[in-house]
């Protein structure tokens, strides 16, 4: 009599745990973008806004915006049995962006989330990562009465290279977001193996 494994005897898989950034500009939806997909109570460094900080906090666009990250937002999601993003949202102001170099030690790969109606806003992100050779996946969250425009439009207004993935999210929908972190862990092992592909001659 032929027995299988049972489920028993099986070894627990061992998780590979992968960081993955959330970037981009004041008040694009990171936090909630964190918050939606997190299977644990996501860890929030949320202060009011107040009105010392109004001159130096550009709200043109997200008057209604009545607190904001001060360190980082953080976030985790098992995507398979084998493989675990820990997420962690940068602040979006200028003044604290001295904690990026920080938060991007040792992460796979970024999430540059823009918003159409200030996607001057995501500039900053997008050089960072070039600079620093981090991949990155855009990701346009789509606000209601936002106009919408197709992936390569916000691509050329991106001066992205062609290789960089643009989404469409919305960045309250679990599996939205769960699109978007699959599109950029695909991208960031694809760059990782061509830098591991041997020169021609």
């Amino acid at each position: 009599m032929a027995f299988g494994r049972s489920s028993r005897s099986r070894r627990p898989v061992e998780p590979v745990t992968l960081k993955i950034l959330v970037a981009g500009g004041f008040g694009v939806g990171k936090t909630t973008l964190v918050g939606a997909v997190s299977e644990i109570r996501p860890l929030r460094t949320e202060e009011r806004l107040s009105e010392a900080g109004r001159p130096v906090d550009d709200t043109a666009g997200v008057e209604s915006k009545t607190t904001t990250t001060v360190a980082m937002d953080f976030g985790r999601i098992t995507l398979r049995e084998d493989l675990v993003l820990y997420l962690f949202g940068t602040p979006g102001q200028d003044r604290f962006w001295f904690l990026w170099d920080e938060l991007a030690q040792g992460a796979l790969g970024a999430i540059v989330l823009a918003d159409t109606r200030r996607l001057e806003d995501c500039f900053a992100a997008v050089d960072y990562f070039e600079q620093r050779a981090i991949p990155f996946t855009v990701a346009v969250n789509c606000f209601e009465g936002a106009d919408r425009f197709p992936t390569e439009t916000v691509q050329a207004a991106l001066d992205l290279d062609a290789e960089v993935p643009v989404l469409m999210c919305d960045a309250r929908d679990r599996s939205s977001v769960r699109d978007v972190l699959v599109a950029v862990v695909e991208h960031a092992l694809a760059h990782a193996g061509r830098l591991r592909e041997p020169a021609t001659t």
